[in-house]
């Protein structure tokens, strides 16, 4: 620690001293949100933008969480809702329900999608020592996706990998969206 009263240190070596801290436990930023009362979030570096929600060009035969794809500046992005998706139940989408664009690794491929939450909350760090390991419920696909928990505000934060959000079946269910959408 720095003595402040006999000023032992410059602010050089506080510096360095705080990077050697952040380099021993490095920090992760995440966007959160609302999904019903739980708190969700997602590594802030897979987020591309925010948008209000809108209405998307519906899918024939596409699943039931797949809302439908928008034009976002030439690209065509499938709409995945998460409500839908973790089998919650469904309400009006309203004024602060938005679509969170993000990028996601499939493959060696990277690949734009949505996905609509109730609402966004904030932007928060955790400490990588601070993240905790889901608890293993089942082999249940459901929660394979789930990095793991963290708090916030005294509450705990369901952190998604957003790679893995998207299992085979997913995968293939966007591809078959993407050719319908681009024959």
């Amino acid at each position: 620690m720095v003595d402040i009263k006999t000023g032992d240190s410059s602010i050089a070596q506080i510096n360095e001293e705080i990077g050697e801290a952040v380099a021993h436990d490095p920090s992760e930023q995440y966007l959160t949100f609302y999904i019903e009362d739980e708190i969700y979030g997602v590594e802030i570096l897979s987020v591309q933008e925010i948008r209000g929600w809108e209405p998307a060009t519906e899918i024939p035969n596409a699943p039931e969480y797949i809302k439908g794809v928008i034009n976002l500046r030439g690209t065509v992005v499938p709409i995945t809702d998460l409500r839908c998706r973790f089998g919650i139940k469904q309400f009006e989408y309203s004024g602060i329900t938005v679509v969170i664009i993000v990028k996601v690794q499939s493959g060696k491929s990277e690949r734009t999608m949505g996905i609509v939450v109730d609402a966004v909350s904030d932007v928060s760090n955790f400490k990588r020592s601070d993240i905790h390991p889901a608890p293993e419920l089942s082999e249940n696909k459901n929660t394979a996706f789930v990095k793991g928990l963290g708090s916030a505000e005294n509450k705990m934060v369901i952190l998604l990998d957003i790679n893995k959000l998207m299992n085979a079946s997913d995968e293939a269910d966007l591809s078959s969206v993407s050719r319908a959408v681009s024959a």
